[in-house]
Protein backbone atom coordinates (compact mmCIF):
# COMPACT_ATOMS: atom_id res chain seq x y z
CA UNK A 1 0.00 0.00 0.00
CA UNK A 2 1.39 2.90 -0.84
CA UNK A 3 2.16 6.08 2.31
CA UNK A 4 3.03 9.67 2.21
CA UNK A 5 6.08 10.47 4.64
CA UNK A 6 6.54 14.36 5.97
CA UNK A 7 9.21 15.53 8.35
CA UNK A 8 9.42 19.00 9.09
CA UNK A 9 12.74 20.11 9.72
CA UNK A 10 14.09 23.84 10.94
CA UNK A 11 15.49 24.52 7.49
CA UNK A 12 13.64 22.04 4.98
CA UNK A 13 10.85 20.04 4.69
CA UNK A 14 10.92 16.36 3.30
CA UNK A 15 8.59 14.33 2.12
CA UNK A 16 8.62 11.30 0.18
CA UNK A 17 5.58 9.02 -1.57
CA UNK A 18 6.16 5.31 -1.46
CA UNK A 19 5.20 1.56 -1.89
CA UNK A 20 5.26 0.14 1.60
CA UNK A 21 6.10 -3.59 2.51
CA UNK A 22 8.96 -5.94 2.91
CA UNK A 23 11.11 -3.32 0.16
CA UNK A 24 9.68 0.43 -0.26
CA UNK A 25 9.32 1.30 -3.83
CA UNK A 26 9.90 5.27 -3.98
CA UNK A 27 7.62 7.30 -5.95
CA UNK A 28 8.73 10.63 -5.15
CA UNK A 29 10.76 12.50 -2.99
CA UNK A 30 10.81 15.82 -2.03
CA UNK A 31 12.97 18.67 -0.42
CA UNK A 32 11.94 22.55 0.36
CA UNK A 33 13.20 25.34 2.01
CA UNK A 34 11.34 26.06 5.40
CA UNK A 35 10.90 29.69 5.32
CA UNK A 36 9.39 29.53 8.79
CA UNK A 37 12.44 28.43 10.02
CA UNK A 38 10.84 26.33 12.80
CA UNK A 39 9.30 22.48 12.82
CA UNK A 40 6.23 23.17 15.18
CA UNK A 41 3.78 26.20 15.29
CA UNK A 42 5.10 28.67 18.01
CA UNK A 43 2.16 31.20 17.50
CA UNK A 44 -0.77 32.09 15.48
CA UNK A 45 1.96 33.11 12.97
CA UNK A 46 3.82 30.59 12.55
CA UNK A 47 1.08 28.30 12.61
CA UNK A 48 0.03 29.50 9.16
CA UNK A 49 2.92 30.00 7.86
CA UNK A 50 3.79 26.13 8.16
CA UNK A 51 0.13 25.63 6.83
CA UNK A 52 0.63 27.30 3.77
CA UNK A 53 4.15 25.53 3.33
CA UNK A 54 2.76 22.27 3.79
CA UNK A 55 -0.72 22.44 1.69
CA UNK A 56 2.00 24.00 -1.06
CA UNK A 57 4.00 20.77 -0.90
CA UNK A 58 1.20 18.12 -0.87
CA UNK A 59 -0.85 20.27 -3.76
CA UNK A 60 1.94 21.04 -6.15
CA UNK A 61 2.70 17.53 -5.77
CA UNK A 62 -0.23 15.96 -6.21
CA UNK A 63 0.42 13.55 -3.06
CA UNK A 64 -2.84 11.06 -2.74
CA UNK A 65 -3.76 11.26 1.34
CA UNK A 66 -4.79 8.13 2.30
CA UNK A 67 -1.97 7.03 4.41
CA UNK A 68 0.35 10.22 5.56
CA UNK A 69 3.04 9.50 8.32
CA UNK A 70 4.71 12.25 10.67
CA UNK A 71 7.32 12.54 12.78
CA UNK A 72 8.03 14.78 15.81
CA UNK A 73 11.18 16.84 16.39
CA UNK A 74 13.04 15.19 19.45
CA UNK A 75 13.17 19.00 20.48
CA UNK A 76 9.58 19.10 21.94
CA UNK A 77 9.87 15.45 22.83
CA UNK A 78 11.40 14.02 26.47
CA UNK A 79 12.75 10.50 25.38
CA UNK A 80 13.92 8.04 28.26
CA UNK A 81 14.88 4.56 28.42
CA UNK A 82 13.80 3.36 31.98
CA UNK A 83 14.74 0.31 34.56
CA UNK A 84 11.80 -1.28 35.51
CA UNK A 85 11.15 -4.35 38.33
CA UNK A 86 10.07 -6.99 36.26
CA UNK A 87 6.01 -6.81 35.53
CA UNK A 88 3.60 -8.08 33.91
CA UNK A 89 1.66 -5.45 30.95
CA UNK A 90 -0.77 -5.03 33.31
CA UNK A 91 0.97 -3.94 36.26
CA UNK A 92 3.16 -1.97 33.75
CA UNK A 93 0.30 -0.07 32.44
CA UNK A 94 -0.90 0.71 36.85
CA UNK A 95 2.73 1.99 36.97
CA UNK A 96 3.62 3.66 34.05
CA UNK A 97 2.02 7.04 35.17
CA UNK A 98 4.30 7.06 38.48
CA UNK A 99 7.13 6.30 36.35
CA UNK A 100 6.82 9.05 33.87
CA UNK A 101 6.14 11.42 36.56
CA UNK A 102 9.73 10.51 37.86
CA UNK A 103 11.12 10.87 34.68
CA UNK A 104 9.34 13.06 32.10
CA UNK A 105 9.54 16.90 33.12
CA UNK A 106 5.80 16.98 32.02
CA UNK A 107 2.81 17.69 34.50
CA UNK A 108 0.96 14.57 34.09
CA UNK A 109 -2.07 16.58 33.55
CA UNK A 110 -0.61 18.02 30.40
CA UNK A 111 1.25 15.08 28.93
CA UNK A 112 0.66 12.91 25.75
CA UNK A 113 2.88 9.74 26.87
CA UNK A 114 3.56 6.45 25.14
CA UNK A 115 6.02 3.70 26.38
CA UNK A 116 6.96 0.45 24.96
CA UNK A 117 8.98 -3.07 26.11
CA UNK A 118 12.58 -2.61 24.70
CA UNK A 119 13.59 -5.46 27.30
CA UNK A 120 11.71 -8.12 29.67
CA UNK A 121 13.41 -10.82 31.20
CA UNK A 122 12.94 -14.38 31.40
CA UNK A 123 10.78 -15.60 34.34
CA UNK A 124 13.78 -16.78 36.93
CA UNK A 125 15.66 -13.44 35.81
CA UNK A 126 15.57 -10.99 38.68
CA UNK A 127 17.23 -8.54 36.14
CA UNK A 128 15.25 -5.79 35.22
CA UNK A 129 12.80 -4.79 32.70
CA UNK A 130 14.08 -1.90 30.05
CA UNK A 131 11.11 0.36 28.90
CA UNK A 132 11.11 3.23 26.25
CA UNK A 133 9.25 6.28 27.39
CA UNK A 134 8.47 8.99 25.27
CA UNK A 135 6.35 12.15 26.29
CA UNK A 136 5.22 15.22 24.67
CA UNK A 137 2.80 18.04 25.94
CA UNK A 138 -1.13 17.74 24.43
CA UNK A 139 -0.99 20.91 23.23
CA UNK A 140 1.82 20.75 20.95
CA UNK A 141 0.34 17.29 19.50
CA UNK A 142 -2.81 19.12 19.48
CA UNK A 143 -1.52 22.35 17.62
CA UNK A 144 0.62 19.86 15.56
CA UNK A 145 -1.93 17.61 14.30
CA UNK A 146 -4.46 20.54 13.20
CA UNK A 147 -1.84 21.99 11.16
CA UNK A 148 -2.54 19.45 8.55
CA UNK A 149 -6.28 18.65 9.24
CA UNK A 150 -6.50 22.19 8.57
CA UNK A 151 -5.11 21.17 5.15
CA UNK A 152 -7.09 18.20 4.58
CA UNK A 153 -4.69 15.68 6.06
CA UNK A 154 -5.55 12.95 9.03
CA UNK A 155 -2.47 11.44 10.19
CA UNK A 156 -2.09 7.92 10.05
CA UNK A 157 0.45 7.83 12.75
CA UNK A 158 2.64 10.36 14.47
CA UNK A 159 5.83 9.45 15.69
CA UNK A 160 9.17 11.07 16.95
CA UNK A 161 12.09 11.38 14.84
CA UNK A 162 15.05 8.96 16.54
CA UNK A 163 12.30 5.78 16.52
CA UNK A 164 12.15 6.64 12.67
CA UNK A 165 15.96 7.00 12.46
CA UNK A 166 16.68 3.83 14.19
CA UNK A 167 14.53 2.05 11.74
CA UNK A 168 15.88 2.89 8.74
CA UNK A 169 18.88 2.45 9.90
CA UNK A 170 17.96 -1.24 11.04
CA UNK A 171 21.38 -1.59 13.64
CA UNK A 172 20.98 -5.83 13.97
CA UNK A 173 22.12 -8.48 15.95
CA UNK A 174 25.25 -9.52 14.30
CA UNK A 175 26.14 -5.39 14.50
CA UNK A 176 28.92 -3.64 17.06
CA UNK A 177 27.14 -1.73 19.97
CA UNK A 178 26.63 1.34 17.88
CA UNK A 179 26.13 4.88 18.62
CA UNK A 180 23.49 6.77 15.91
CA UNK A 181 24.17 10.49 15.83
CA UNK A 182 20.78 12.29 13.94
CA UNK A 183 22.24 15.61 13.44
CA UNK A 184 19.96 18.27 12.33
CA UNK A 185 19.62 21.80 11.56
CA UNK A 186 18.80 22.73 15.33
CA UNK A 187 19.69 19.79 17.38
CA UNK A 188 21.21 16.28 17.35
CA UNK A 189 19.90 13.21 19.14
CA UNK A 190 21.61 10.31 19.88
CA UNK A 191 20.72 7.10 20.95
CA UNK A 192 22.85 3.32 21.16
CA UNK A 193 21.75 0.50 20.17
CA UNK A 194 23.57 -2.82 21.26
CA UNK A 195 22.00 -6.25 20.01
CA UNK A 196 19.00 -5.08 18.62
CA UNK A 197 17.70 -3.13 21.76
CA UNK A 198 18.14 0.32 22.30
CA UNK A 199 19.90 1.53 25.46
CA UNK A 200 19.69 5.03 26.04
CA UNK A 201 18.75 8.25 24.54
CA UNK A 202 20.26 12.56 24.80
CA UNK A 203 18.67 15.13 22.55
CA UNK A 204 21.41 18.28 22.49
CA UNK A 205 19.97 21.87 21.63
CA UNK A 206 22.58 22.40 19.28
CA UNK A 207 22.87 21.65 15.00
CA UNK A 208 23.66 22.73 11.94
CA UNK A 209 22.41 26.23 11.61
CA UNK A 210 24.88 27.17 14.87
CA UNK A 211 27.84 26.46 12.07
CA UNK A 212 26.63 28.95 9.90
CA UNK A 213 25.97 31.82 12.43
CA UNK A 214 29.42 31.01 13.66
CA UNK A 215 30.19 31.80 9.42
CA UNK A 216 28.46 34.86 9.57
CA UNK A 217 30.30 36.23 12.26
CA UNK A 218 33.69 35.14 12.49
CA UNK A 219 33.71 35.63 8.37
CA UNK A 220 31.59 38.54 8.43
CA UNK A 221 29.23 37.24 5.60
CA UNK A 222 25.22 37.61 5.39
CA UNK A 223 23.51 34.12 6.54
CA UNK A 224 23.03 33.30 2.64
CA UNK A 225 26.67 33.52 2.08
CA UNK A 226 27.91 31.82 5.19
CA UNK A 227 25.00 28.39 4.58
CA UNK A 228 26.69 28.32 1.14
CA UNK A 229 29.91 28.85 2.07
CA UNK A 230 29.38 25.48 5.05
CA UNK A 231 28.03 23.42 2.31
CA UNK A 232 30.84 24.32 -0.15
CA UNK A 233 34.09 24.10 1.88
CA UNK A 234 33.16 22.53 5.42
CA UNK A 235 36.12 21.74 7.06
CA UNK A 236 38.15 20.17 4.60
CA UNK A 237 41.72 21.92 5.34
CA UNK A 238 42.15 22.54 1.07
CA UNK A 239 39.26 24.75 0.68
CA UNK A 240 39.21 28.44 0.97
CA UNK A 241 42.51 28.44 2.55
CA UNK A 242 41.51 26.66 5.37
CA UNK A 243 39.59 30.12 6.68
CA UNK A 244 36.16 28.30 6.87
CA UNK A 245 38.04 25.41 8.48
CA UNK A 246 39.09 27.58 11.19
CA UNK A 247 36.05 28.92 11.98
CA UNK A 248 33.79 26.04 12.15
CA UNK A 249 36.33 23.85 14.01
CA UNK A 250 35.77 25.07 17.76
CA UNK A 251 31.47 23.79 17.17
CA UNK A 252 32.26 20.62 15.31
CA UNK A 253 34.55 19.78 18.27
CA UNK A 254 32.12 21.27 20.93
CA UNK A 255 29.53 18.30 18.96
CA UNK A 256 32.45 15.82 18.57
CA UNK A 257 33.04 16.11 22.65
CA UNK A 258 29.03 15.28 23.29
CA UNK A 259 29.69 12.27 21.28
CA UNK A 260 32.34 10.97 23.11
CA UNK A 261 30.82 11.81 26.12
CA UNK A 262 27.82 9.96 25.38
CA UNK A 263 30.02 6.96 23.97
CA UNK A 264 31.59 7.17 27.87
CA UNK A 265 28.68 7.54 29.62
CA UNK A 266 27.12 3.84 27.51
CA UNK A 267 30.85 2.41 28.19
CA UNK A 268 30.66 3.03 31.72
CA UNK A 269 27.55 1.59 32.27
CA UNK A 270 28.19 -1.64 30.04
CA UNK A 271 29.77 -4.38 31.89
CA UNK A 272 31.28 -5.84 28.80
CA UNK A 273 30.96 -4.21 25.81
CA UNK A 274 31.97 -0.37 24.35
CA UNK A 275 30.40 1.31 21.43
CA UNK A 276 32.45 0.38 18.52
CA UNK A 277 30.74 2.08 15.88
CA UNK A 278 28.97 5.59 14.91
CA UNK A 279 26.57 5.84 12.38
CA UNK A 280 26.06 9.37 11.07
CA UNK A 281 22.08 10.66 10.11
CA UNK A 282 20.42 13.87 9.03
CA UNK A 283 21.33 16.55 6.67
CA UNK A 284 24.02 18.33 8.59
CA UNK A 285 26.52 15.46 8.41
CA UNK A 286 27.14 15.73 4.84
CA UNK A 287 29.56 18.90 5.38
CA UNK A 288 32.78 18.31 3.21
CA UNK A 289 35.54 16.34 5.38
CA UNK A 290 32.81 16.04 8.23
CA UNK A 291 32.80 12.06 8.50
CA UNK A 292 36.80 11.66 8.32
CA UNK A 293 37.27 14.14 11.10
CA UNK A 294 34.84 12.47 12.98
CA UNK A 295 36.46 9.59 12.55
CA UNK A 296 39.92 10.56 12.86
CA UNK A 297 38.67 11.91 16.60
CA UNK A 298 36.79 9.00 18.14
CA UNK A 299 39.17 6.83 16.62
CA UNK A 300 36.03 4.18 15.65
CA UNK A 301 34.59 4.07 12.48
CA UNK A 302 32.15 6.35 11.57
CA UNK A 303 29.48 5.88 8.72
CA UNK A 304 27.27 7.44 7.06
CA UNK A 305 23.63 6.44 6.51
CA UNK A 306 22.31 5.31 3.52
CA UNK A 307 18.47 5.20 3.95
CA UNK A 308 17.64 4.28 0.27
CA UNK A 309 19.91 1.36 0.17
CA UNK A 310 17.22 -0.82 1.01
CA UNK A 311 15.02 0.73 -1.00
CA UNK A 312 14.05 0.53 -4.80
CA UNK A 313 12.22 2.74 -7.37
CA UNK A 314 12.87 6.61 -8.19
CA UNK A 315 15.73 7.54 -6.17
CA UNK A 316 16.97 10.83 -6.28
CA UNK A 317 20.60 11.44 -7.36
CA UNK A 318 21.02 15.09 -6.14
CA UNK A 319 19.30 14.64 -3.11
CA UNK A 320 20.52 14.59 0.89
CA UNK A 321 20.40 11.04 1.25
CA UNK A 322 20.99 11.31 4.86
CA UNK A 323 18.26 14.08 5.69
CA UNK A 324 16.04 11.58 4.10
CA UNK A 325 16.31 8.78 7.11
CA UNK A 326 13.20 10.13 9.18
CA UNK A 327 11.09 9.83 6.28
CA UNK A 328 12.37 6.08 5.09
CA UNK A 329 11.57 5.18 8.57
CA UNK A 330 8.31 6.20 8.83
CA UNK A 331 7.49 4.24 5.48
CA UNK A 332 8.91 1.29 7.20
CA UNK A 333 6.73 1.14 10.23
CA UNK A 334 4.06 -1.49 10.11
CA UNK A 335 0.34 0.00 10.55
Amino acid sequence: MPALAIDIGTYTVKAIYADTGKKLRIHQVVEVFNSAGLSVPTDEAVFEQLKTLIKAVVEDNKFPLDDVRLSLPETVVSTKVIDVPPLTDSELASAIGWQAERHIPIPPEELSLEYQVLYRPKKDDKSPMKVLLVGVRKSIVEKYVSLFQQIGVEPTLVETQILSVLRSIQVGAEDPPTLVAHYGASSMVMAVVENTELKFVVTQMSGGQILTKTLEKTVNIDANQAEQYKRAYGIEPAQFEGKIRAALLPQVNELVAQVRKAMQFYNSQSNQNTIKRVVLSGGACLLPGFVQYVTEQLGIEVLMASPFAPTEGKIPENTNHPSMTVCIGLLMREV
